[in-house]
C-alpha cells in the first residue's frame, strides 16, 4: 500500500512538472522586469506594429518617497500589473509617471494612472501633439527642461530637438549616470531608425549629438524598442541617422 501510494505521488508529482514545462513554453510573457543597478529597474511590455511584435522597455526608480516611473507599458493589459510588481517587489507606490513623447508606446497609461491618483507629466509639447492625435494625455505639464528631486534622487528632462518625433525628450539621472533615451536612441542591433513617420531625418543626427555633448559619459544608455546592455547605442544611433540622412 505504502509503494503504490509513492508512485501514484510521484506518477502526479511528475504530471504537474510536464504541465508546467508544457503551458509554460506556450504563454507568452507579457511583463518583463529587470535589475539596471541600484534603485533602477527596467520593465518590458510588448505590442505590435505593422503586424510584427516588438519589445518596448520603460523605466522605474525607487526612492524614499515612493517609485518613479519613466513612460507607461505599451501593453494596456499591464497597467495595473507594473504596479502590484513594483509594490510586490518593493513594498512600493508609484507616485509619479513621466512620459517622453506622444506615441502610444509612451502614453497609453497615462489616464489610468492619473485616476489611480498617480502625478503625470508630459512636456507642453508632447501635450499639444497628444491632444491632436487623440492619445493619452498627462495632469502636469513640463515648460521647459527641468530638474526633479524625488527623495533621495534627482534627474533632470532635457529636449534635443527633433528626432524620433518633434516633441523627443531623454531623461538623465546624472549622478548615476543613467541616461534614458526612449525612441530617440536605438540600440546597437538597430539597422535603421525604426518608425520616423513623425520624426525629422535630416534633424535627427544633430540632435543625437546635442544629447552625446551634454551626457558625454553615461554608465548606462536605455533605448526602448532595443536591448540596454551596450553602452554604445548613441554612438550606434548617431551613425544610423547620419547615414539615413544621406540617403534621402
Amino acid at each position: 500500500m505504502k509503494n503504490t501510494r509513492q508512485i501514484f505521488l510521484l506518477t502526479l508529482t511528475s504530471f504537474f512538472m510536464f504541465s508546467i514545462v508544457v503551458f509554460g513554453q506556450n504563454e507568452e510573457t507579457k511583463l518583463e522586469i529587470a535589475h539596471l543597478e541600484g534603485d533602477f529597474y527596467t520593465y518590458t511590455t510588448y505590442n505590435t506594429y505593422q503586424g510584427v511584435k516588438y519589445p518596448a522597455n520603460g523605466l522605474y526608480l525607487i526612492t524614499n518617497e515612493g517609485a518613479v516611473m519613466i513612460d507607461t507599458p505599451w501593453d494596456t493589459t499591464q497597467f495595473q500589473s507594473l504596479l502590484d510588481s513594483i509594490k510586490l517587489k518593493h513594498d512600493q507606490n508609484v507616485n509619479m509617471v513621466i512620459a517622453t513623447h506622444w506615441h502610444s508606446d509612451k502614453t497609453a497609461g497615462l489616464e489610468y494612472y492619473r485616476k489611480k491618483g498617480i502625478k503625470t507629466y508630459t512636456t507642453v509639447h508632447t501635450d499639444s501633439l497628444s491632444k491632436e492625435n487623440n492619445m493619452k494625455r498627462a495632469e502636469f505639464l513640463i515648460e521647459k527642461d527641468t530638474t526633479f528631486q524625488v527623495g533621495q534622487y534627482s534627474f533632470e528632462t532635457f529636449y534635443p530637438g527633433e528626432g524620433h518625433t518633434a516633441d523627443n525628450i531623454v531623461i538623465s539621472f546624472n549622478k548615476e549616470g543613467v541616461l534614458y533615451g526612449g525612441c530617440l536612441i536605438k540600440g546597437v542591433e538597430a539597422e535603421d531608425l525604426g518608425n520616423v513617420e513623425d520624426g525629422n531625418v535630416q534633424e535627427y543626427e544633430a540632435t543625437l549629438k546635442k544629447v552625446q555633448q551634454k551626457y558625454p559619459h553615461p554608465q548606462y544608455i536605455i533605448p526602448t524598442h532595443n536591448d540596454w546592455n551596450d553602452i554604445n547605442a548613441l554612438k550606434h544611433s548617431i551613425e544610423i541617422a547620419k547615414d539615413m540622412k544621406k540617403k534621402e
